[in-house]
């Protein structure tokens, strides 16, 4: 009747109005494993480490740490928190190779100084300054003592 297709087009026009609202931006921060900055998935529930989002592998069950919306024109199409910008203005790497230990900037940017604002080294860590090959200001103990300059003063091999 008359009164029944009047009632399913404005329940139609109702839903076209609500789905070309604007969508409130999804917060997709979160603490992956290793207190790793993170993206949350659409199930709410995993949260991928910032490195693996634009990977060509969907890490999320629905691949949305993959879409085009999202890895499209990188860096610029990835949310701030993901990132981090190297001294170098062209450089950037991932938010979580912020302070790991390894030269992901290739100036040590991420790794020394105040922009990166890294802890000192951990227990697991000999401090030298500088350090040679992929290295910063910390090398992994297990370097140390093993026959092989790291620390430009010889220090892993003679201190630590």
């Amino acid at each position: 009747s008359a009164a029944t297709l009047l009632v399913l087009a404005a329940a139609l026009a109702s839903g076209l109005a609500l789905a070309l609202l604007p969508q409130a931006p999804v917060n997709r921060f979160c603490t992956a494993p290793n207190n790793q900055t993170g993206f949350l998935c659409d199930d709410r529930v995993t949260c991928v480490p910032a490195s693996w989002v634009c990977d060509k592998v969907s890490n999320c069950r629905n691949g949305e740490d993959e879409q085009e919306q999202l890895c499209g024109d990188l860096p610029h199409s990835l949310p701030g928190y993901l990132l981090f910008h190297c001294s170098n203005p062209s450089s950037w790497v991932y938010a979580d190779q912020r302070c790991n230990g390894m030269n992901d900037c290739g100036d040590c940017s991420d790794e020394v100084g105040s922009l990166a604002a890294c802890p000192p080294c951990g227990r697991e860590w000999w401090s030298c300054s500088p350090v040679h090959y992929e290295f910063c200001s910390c090398i992994p103990r297990r370097l140390c003592r093993d026959g092989i300059q790291h620390c430009l003063g010889w220090s892993d091999e003679s201190v630590c």
